[in-house]
């Protein structure tokens, strides 16, 4: 087996193929246009697989599976740990049982919910028969919740046909590399045939598994997510190979996530004080590989028993003992959930037509003579539905966006410390909000609803400028005003090359 011969030369996407701008699948609704009509409907209300589904609808995922057949590095599996956001974190593991009570009462409480993974702790088709109990029970009873699954793909191939039979139709595979050499750096073993093999020859098993399982799938006409984890020094240089072989092979997306290693965590990575790559590394990273590969930028990195929107976490009002209470009636929450999913329908309409006019407006920007407008990262405070909706001080992450003369695109998400307490003034916690203002390294504005005086001070000490003239504007349209404003005023002129200087 030879995967660097694999990952030699660059796959041309077909002209019209599944090939999406740099800012990935979804990030605004004509970027789909140009797949086939079953794969929009796939994705077109999967939070996951669309960006700009994302802002709308919620997903949860079943602690189901406990066990696993692989070892990674950065991985520390906990229980009870309600504090800590990050895969393989749970606070309760459920009975396949207890799980469909749980996604009943979630469904009925959040009706833009539409979809459920088992991505943990474990790994789900290492506990097979409690994995597929759930799927079936779930499949029976909410026929119109997606069903998804997230592997490590070591088990994948021999339960292709089950996945399949089950009707998943979205399965994620954890894919870190392709040469086994890597491999061995982040995975010290697998599990296989009732022994643990370690090392490169491991790796090499798990490389060879991942592979086929997703040939398997592609074939099956199964949407593949491929999930690689960036590791700073181990294969942050080796993820462009992988990200070309999985698109050759048919992955759907590919969702390159930062190493979360702080030592608090327990991990190997942790303890030995890898450190994970900044916001600019892994956006140079995934603008490098979107030349091969519809790149997912708005990943969260969800608990394994996540529920509610990407973003936030509503797991503490479903718990065993508050479920255990709670009356369905599923038929009657199923007209309500066809009622609210009308709603976003019909308001995503409205955006997608208002951003379509903005990027013309965008188009028509009026430059400054031998100058042009550079780009402008903005961080932009959302409670969701795709708007400028929160408060400064309440935003417990920023959503990232680039804005050029011509577009806007998604980039990112960066999670900060929340520093104020409610109402219509912030707390005083000054270190939290200068660590906030940190955070936002290399934005040139902030957009919110609303902010206080004192972050708003320190923000223009920080060369950000924050504005809250747009609050309940869709989150482009916004954004692309502020640039507008930006340009207008002169801020975004590039300097002028001495060529030109000289005959101007």
């Amino acid at each position: 087996m030879e995967w660097k011969v694999l990952g030699q030369d660059r796959p041309a996407i077909p002209e019209g193929g599944s090939g999406c701008s740099s800012s990935g699948c979804g990030g605004s609704a004509d970027q789909l246009d140009h797949l086939p009509a079953a794969v929009r409907e796939k994705v077109h209300n999967h939070p996951c697989y669309s960006e700009e589904a994302h802002h709308h609808f919620a997903r949860m995922h079943v602690a189901v599976a406990p066990a696993c057949n692989i070892q990674c590095h950065y991985c520390n599996r906990k229980y009870d740990c309600a504090n800590e956001s990050r895969p393989g974190v749970v606070s309760e593991l459920l009975t396949p049982n207890q799980a469909v009570k749980k996604v009943m009462a979630v469904a009925a409480t959040i009706p833009q919910m539409t979809v459920l993974g088992i991505a943990g702790p474990g790994d789900p088709l290492a506990n097979p028969e409690r994995t597929f109990a759930t799927f079936r029970q779930i499949a029976e009873k909410a026929p119109d919740i997606k069903l998804c699954v997230s592997t490590n793909g070591l088990a994948l191939p021999p339960l292709v046909d089950e996945l399949c039979a089950h009707n998943i139709d979205h399965v994620t595979i954890t894919i870190n590399c392709i040469d086994p050499e890597v491999g061995a750096k982040i995975h010290p073993w697998i599990f296989w045939n009732n022994r643990r093999v370690k090392g490169a020859k491991g790796a090499e098993i798990l490389i060879e598994q991942q592979q086929r399982g997703l040939e398997m799938l592609v074939a099956r006409g199964v949407l593949v997510k491929v999930n690689s984890v960036m590791i700073p020094g181990v294969n942050d240089a080796h993820l462009e190979d992988v990200s070309r072989v999985v698109k050759a092979k048919g992955a759907f997306l590919h969702n390159v996530m930062p190493l979360i290693a702080e030592a608090e965590h327990g991990t190997f990575y942790g303890v030995m004080g890898q450190r994970g790559p900044t916001p600019r590394e892994l956006q140079a990273l995934q603008d490098a590989c979107a030349g091969d590969m519809n790149m997912m930028r708005h990943c969260r990195q969800c608990r394994a028993d996540a529920v509610g929107m990407l973003g936030e976490d509503r797991g503490g009002e479903f718990t065993l003992d508050k479920i255990e209470s709670m009356e369905i009636d599923y038929a009657k929450a199923m007209e309500q959930r066809a009622q609210v999913h009308a709603a976003i329908e019909a308001n995503r309409e409205a955006q997608k037509m208002r951003t379509g006019e903005t990027r013309v407006s965008l188009a028509q920007i009026r430059r400054p003579r031998r100058t042009e407008t550079r780009p402008a990262l903005m961080a932009v405070a959302t409670k969701g539905q795709g708007l400028v909706n929160q408060h400064f001080g309440h935003a417990s992450e920023f959503l990232i966006y680039e804005a050029t003369a011509i577009d806007v695109r998604f980039i990112g998400h960066r999670k900060v410390d929340l520093y104020c307490s409610g109402g219509d003034t912030c707390g005083d916690a000054e270190s939290a909000l200068k660590k906030t203002i940190r955070s936002l390294d290399g934005c040139e504005a902030v957009l919110c609803s609303k902010i206080g005086f004192e972050p708003w001070g320190l923000l223009e000490e920080a060369g950000i400028m924050p504005s809250g003239e747009h609050a309940m504007e869709p989150i482009e349209e916004a954004v692309a005003a502020v640039y507008r404003e930006m340009a207008a005023s002169g801020r975004l002129n590039l300097p002028m090359p001495p060529e030109q200087r000289m005959t101007a």
